[in-house]
């Protein structure tokens, strides 16, 4: 049986504080679950702190970085796949993923999202900001899930890994 995968998008270097603490809260639910965490790999902002909440409780971490550059890897990163293919490897982040979980602003992180959505993939939006809230669930209304907390994100994650995969 395949391991289930979780991409977690977010911010980089404009992660804000909030930001990286679910960040890193979110890894560490994923290991726990059993799951293996997908991010863009780097060693800054929400991909860093996902990996290494990931690390804190044994996980498995997969980052896909955008260039061919070992330097900028997190430190928690167990597989790095190099793609040179700069912020093109964000369709390969969330269609490698079996469900995304994305929060924050920035432009990655929105070309992320619409990028799941065309690929007809389920998004966690973690978000109390109404405007993205509406625009997301407008562009495809039967793929965003809306949630609050990085608790209701796992939730939401394992009730639809369950209804798409029968397994969890």
């Amino acid at each position: 049986m395949r391991k289930i995968i979780i991409g977690v998008m977010g911010p980089g270097e404009k992660a804000t504080a909030v930001d990286l603490e679910n960040a890193y809260e979110l890894g560490k639910l994923i290991a726990q679950a059993g799951w293996v965490l997908l991010t863009g790999g780097r060693n800054v902002g929400v991909m860093n702190a996902a990996s290494q909440g990931a690390k804190s409780a044994n996980g498995l971490t997969v980052g896909i970085l955008p260039d061919a550059n070992p330097d900028g890897i997190s430190d928690a990163v167990d597989i790095a796949l190099f793609t040179d293919m700069g912020n093109a490897r964000n369709n390969i982040n969330v269609l490698s993923s079996d469900v995304v979980i994305a929060f924050g602003v920035s432009a990655g992180t929105v070309s992320e999202v619409a990028l799941a959505l065309k690929g007809k993939k389920q998004v966690i939006l973690l978000s109390d900001d109404e405007q993205s809230k509406v625009f997301f669930k407008n562009l495809s209304p039967e793929n965003i899930y809306v949630v609050r907390s990085t608790k209701e994100a796992i939730a939401t994650a394992k009730a639809i890994l369950n209804k798409n995969f029968d397994h969890s």
